[in-house]
């Protein structure tokens, strides 16, 4: 299917945004959303892809 991944078009497989985050080898803690929408880390494994979402993953970056 395809997605936008953080402004860029992706072609994935994964179903869900738990998937799509193992797939693109995101770990640690992340902040997830789903066109536009914030996405708790309990509720990933459920969150389902469709072809064309916009799906934001943001990780926290240390520094001054």
């Amino acid at each position: 299917m395809k997605i936008v991944l953080n402004g860029a078009p992706q072609e994935v497989r994964a179903q869900t945004l738990s998937e799509l985050l193992e797939e693109c080898g995101f770990s640690g803690r992340v902040a997830t959303a789903v066109n536009e929408e914030f996405v708790p880390s309990s509720l990933r494994i459920g969150q389902a892809l469709n072809d064309g979402d916009r799906v934001e993953v943001l990780s926290p970056m240390q520094g001054g």
